[in-house]
């Protein structure tokens, strides 16, 4: 065999992988992932995608990959890892939050997005509306005000002889201020005060601690922010040591030793967000999937806490509990 025939086969030979290989990973659709926790933080959501997804026909590894990019709660590095994504060409990203739903937004008008956030779309310009998104957005969209002035009354039944409430919520979040409108409201109607608390990262939760300690505040109330959610141990371990009643929007944070929550299931809404990621990848667009809404309400209490607060759950509660931890 002549030299220059030997080098030609031996490029050929060096250069057939690397070209099959491309074209074995373009034809594997990637899901981009965008999120302001970190890899520990989104346990919850990463099972509940993953199922949806399962449910969908899809198998990470085996017909779809998900590239993660991780913010750990640096908000300023939202920008950089939303263009980072975008130069993989995803078939689609899913943004969890507020603040990552918009960064996603103004990076691009083309790639589909898929938000989870307890905010109004519209209104933040995400969608033109709910059942029409239009553009390439859609999602989850959380209950905000009625919720947290339910939850509000909820905490005051149980206890009725609590004079002060705190409100632990993320100063960041665009939903911050509508929640504590809407307690501060609500609050005199029930005969209670509520003691705002702000918190946007682990060390700014334990000083909202310390605040109620000192204020000798008698429960409190979580916002179902995606920061805080990422925090349910840090808060179920501080109300623990300091007996603080404490209820939450999500049921993870019972089921972490948290007393009461209202609201839904981090895991059950990453799932749904999964079966719209698997739409997309079929073929579908943002603009024909409706933005998905908080549709089942879930009272869940955990007895064994309340007996470690030495509180009694009304009668009336247990009754309408979806949900007892015992």
């Amino acid at each position: 065999m002549r030299r220059r025939d030997l080098i030609a086969l031996l490029g050929c030979a060096a250069t057939w992988p690397l070209g099959a290989r491309a074209q074995q990973q373009s034809a594997t659709p990637v899901i981009g992932y965008l999120s302001i926790g970190s890899p520990e933080s989104d346990v919850s959501q990463l099972t509940g995608l993953r199922r949806g997804l399962n449910e969908a026909g899809y198998v990470e590894g085996r017909n779809f990959a998900i590239e993660y990019r991780w913010a750990e709660n640096q908000t300023d590095q939202a920008p950089a890892l939303a263009a980072d994504l975008l130069q993989l060409q995803p078939a689609v990203i899913v943004a969890t939050g507020v603040v990552l739903a918009l960064t996603a937004k103004a990076a691009t008008t083309s790639t589909p997005i898929l938000f989870v956030m307890a905010a109004d779309p519209v209104q933040l310009g995400l969608v033109a509306s709910l059942n029409r998104p239009e553009g390439n957005l859609t999602g989850y969209n959380g209950l905000t005000g009625e919720l947290g002035t339910k939850a509000l009354a909820l905490l005051h039944e149980l206890l009725p002889s609590t004079a002060t409430i705190g409100f632990l919520g993320n100063p960041s979040n665009p939903n911050f201020e509508l929640m504590t409108k809407e307690l501060l409201a609500a609050a005199p109607v029930l005969g209670v005060k509520v003691q705002i608390l702000r918190a946007g990262n682990e060390r700014d939760i334990d000083a909202a601690f310390a605040s109620l300690v000192q204020a000798r505040t008698g429960a409190l109330l979580v916002e179902g922010d995606a920061i805080l959610n990422r925090r349910i141990e840090q808060v179920v371990a501080l109300a623990k040591r300091h007996s603080i009643p404490t209820m939450s929007s999500v049921r993870e944070f019972v089921a972490a030793g948290g007393l009461i929550s209202y609201g839904n299931s981090v895991t059950e809404v990453f799932r749904h967000i999964g079966h719209y990621a698997g739409r997309i990848l079929k073929g579908e667009k943002p603009a024909d999937l409706p933005v998905l809404q908080e549709t089942k309400i879930e009272l869940i209490i955990n007895l064994k806490t309340a007996n470690a607060l030495g509180l009694e759950i009304p009668h009336r509660l247990l009754a309408l509990a979806d949900e007892v931890i015992e």
